[in-house]
């Protein structure tokens, strides 16, 4: 199985290319997160935490183990947070056989300024209208994704002990010297 999680403010019609390309050889299920795409928002925390923990609901409802997966952007987060929340709990090798990370990032300081500084501006205005408005704590939750979290360590990733590829486009929006630390 390889399992596909598309970046914030995003959903799977992201991997439609890929969808169709990596279905010749693998079961793909390409994800929509909690309040994305297809998924809907429901009660519980809009956090990567919590996606996590939607995600290992749905490969235990499929009866998914060993999977490969991918994550984008605020996806990439998720799964190496995935990975994360698996190896503390001491049963990830049950769920993830590799990891493709693409354009992750340890923290909000791993997104170049000229994309950070505006999304931190958006946060601002939606936290202050979100007391009026039901969109706006919609736009306000998704912001705070990429303002608050994640909150990984260089030192929590070396645990991880399955084959992983990191990569990123050139003009990516993570900056490249944080990429070649999640690489390291």
């Amino acid at each position: 199985p390889f399992v596909l999680l598309h970046g914030n403010g995003e959903s799977s019609d992201y991997f439609s290319h890929q969808i169709e390309h990596f279905s010749k050889t693998y079961r793909v299920i390409a994800v929509d997160t909690r309040g994305h795409g297809k998924s809907p928002r429901g009660d519980a925390p809009f956090t990567l935490a919590q996606f996590v923990e939607d995600l290992k609901q749905l490969l235990d409802y499929l009866e998914l183990k060993k999977i490969i997966l991918l994550g984008f952007s605020d996806g990439g987060g998720m799964t190496r947070t995935e990975a994360e929340e698996f190896i503390k709990s001491k049963i990830y090798p049950q769920y993830v056989k590799k990891l493709i990370l693409n354009g992750a990032n340890l923290t909000a300081k791993g997104v170049k300024s000229s994309v950070q500084i505006p999304i931190i501006f958006g946060y601002w205005i939606t936290s202050l209208f979100s007391l009026f408005s039901k969109n706006a704590k919609a736009s306000q939750e998704m912001l705070r994704l990429m303002v608050k979290e994640p909150n990984v360590s260089p030192d929590e990733l070396e645990q991880i002990a399955v084959p992983t590829l990191v990569i990123a486009g050139k003009q990516d929006m993570i900056k490249e010297h944080h990429t070649k630390l999640i690489a390291k």
